[in-house]
């Protein structure tokens, strides 16, 4: 049976709030640089979420945010009536609400991301066990494009091997995956050691094998930032999670590191990210919004969110705000409000 967390994450779990991290890791969750910075949050401008998701796709493209699959059941409780299936647009005009386009396999541990008006769904796991039976989850390769125009998926190269609990970003015409593991049902989950790239410009695209990542994470995010390829956070193989940032180019195919992620332990797990603005931002686990510095030499902690959210999604509503949906916490759960987030 796959292995979710490591024991000192399971702890955390179960006694609902993290281990005592010592002064210095205190100070450094709670750190705050520039005074003068405001931000603002609405959660009342957008419908709620049509589902109560955590571990999803969502993307926007057009006037549309779209979202797909996604677990809807109880903490460490997977089956396949638990996984969504179903994508949603909501139009950003202010006057309508979610509609259901389109289903597909339920899956979770996914990604979803946005390329010249098309929607590409990568990865995640699908439970082939009942609720209450004992777990028997399978990692998937395949790949799928949404054309909104046409309103169907198409089959898009799968991935070399199949990953779960990985991120997707897009760059230019590219879409780079990293991180994640495969799980193969009783086997052990086999965590990736390796990174891909998917040029769509090309007529028949085929995934390219990357350098080898300096690290082995999943339950990370990525983001296109100043043509590199950000890495935030995770749970890693060995030592539990992660405030780590690795940084891929893809001009010289070498990999760098980045300042860590501002915040207690688990900060860098179930991160989302996202730049917008010409700035990087990064929603963690303490419900902390950080911002790359301009010269990218540390993490800004410019707010603290309402809502703590991990494994949900950040995303760009136009040059100066994002979208915070979906995930949970700890304390009160799944979440179906919707925060925009005003940018300084």
């Amino acid at each position: 049976m796959a292995r979710f967390f490591s024991m000192v994450t399971l702890a955390v779990f179960l006694l609902g709030s993290p281990p005592d991290l010592g002064a210095a890791e205190a100070n450094a969750a709670t750190k705050k640089t520039e005074a003068e910075v405001v931000v603002s949050v609405d959660s009342e401008m957008l419908p709620e979420i049509p589902e109560m998701v955590t571990s999803f796709g969502a993307a926007i493209t057009g006037d549309a945010l779209y979202l797909y699959g996604g677990h809807t059941g109880a903490a460490h409780s997977y089956s396949s009536e638990a996984q969504a299936s179903t994508l949603y647009r909501l139009r950003m005009d202010g006057a309508s609400d979610w509609e259901s386009i389109a289903k597909g396999p339920g899956l979770q541990g996914l990604a979803l991301v946005a390329h010249q008006g098309k929607l590409y769904r990568i990865g995640g796991f699908r439970a082939k066990n009942a609720e209450g039976e004992e777990h028997d989850l399978w990692s998937q390769a395949e790949v799928a494009c949404f054309d909104p125009k046409v309103g169907e998926w198409s089959e898009m190269p799968p991935m070399p091997e199949p990953r779960s609990s990985f991120d997707a970003a897009v760059l230019g015409d590219s879409i780079y995956v990293m991180g994640g593991w495969s799980m193969q049902g009783p086997d052990e989950s086999t965590w990736s050691r390796s990174a891909y790239r998917l040029d769509l410009s090309d007529a028949s695209p085929q995934w390219e094998k990357l350098s080898k990542p300096p690290f082995v994470r999943r339950a990370l995010s990525l983001a296109a930032y100043d043509g590199k390829i950000f890495v935030m956070g995770g749970m890693q193989e060995q030592g539990g999670p992660s405030r780590r940032v690795d940084v891929y180019d893809p001009a010289t195919d070498a990999w760098s590191g980045g300042p860590e992620l501002n915040g207690n332990m688990m900060d860098g797990f179930g991160s989302s990210s996202f730049a917008v603005g010409g700035r990087l931002y990064s929603s963690t686990y303490s419900g902390h919004l950080q911002r790359l510095s301009e010269d990218q030499s540390q993490w800004e902690v410019i707010h603290q969110l309402e809502r703590e959210r991990f494994f949900h999604r950040l995303l760009p509503l136009s040059g100066n705000r994002l979208l915070a949906l979906g995930g949970a916490s700890m304390s009160s759960g799944k979440f179906e409000l919707i925060d925009v987030i005003q940018l300084p």
